[in-house]
């Protein structure tokens, strides 16, 4: 086979809904396995966050090299990957001294998507009003 190997689709092209693994088969002998499996967290991952991760493993979690693969700052890096690690479900607890700092990375990331062409200034404006009325990115 050529190139990488297919994902496999985890959203419905019908109605969006989560897709279940029903039948899994052997490429070598042909053994089919049928029954109603479950997708690990990174499985279920939707782009841009997956690829994002893929990144993060494939620098071995260097920030820097993060920094120069995507074109934006640290926090702009730091901001992503904690959005993309809640996406996954590892979500962490907050301590209340850390938000200043995590509100300093949403914005830094929104001002970069929006220098980059990433986002719009109307987008970028209802983000950053969201961050100042606590309701996230």
């Amino acid at each position: 086979m050529d190139g990488p190997p297919l994902v496999a689709p985890t959203i419905c092209p019908a109605c969006a809904g989560n897709l279940a693994v029903t039948r899994l088969q052997c490429p070598a002998c042909g053994t089919e396995v049928v029954g109603a499996f479950g997708l690990g967290q990174l499985a279920r991952l939707r782009e841009p966050h997956a690829s994002l991760l893929a990144l993060f493993l494939r620098v071995r979690g260097n920030m820097k090299e993060m920094e120069r693969e995507l074109g934006v700052s640290y926090p702009t890096v730091r901001a992503r990957l904690e959005e993309a690690l809640t996406a996954a479900g590892f979500e962490r607890d907050r301590q209340p001294l850390s938000a200043g700092g995590d509100v300093a990375a949403r914005r830094a990331a929104i001002l970069d998507d929006l220098e980059r062409g990433a986002i719009g200034a109307a987008e970028a404006a209802g983000r950053l009003r969201a961050i100042g009325k606590g309701r996230g990115s």
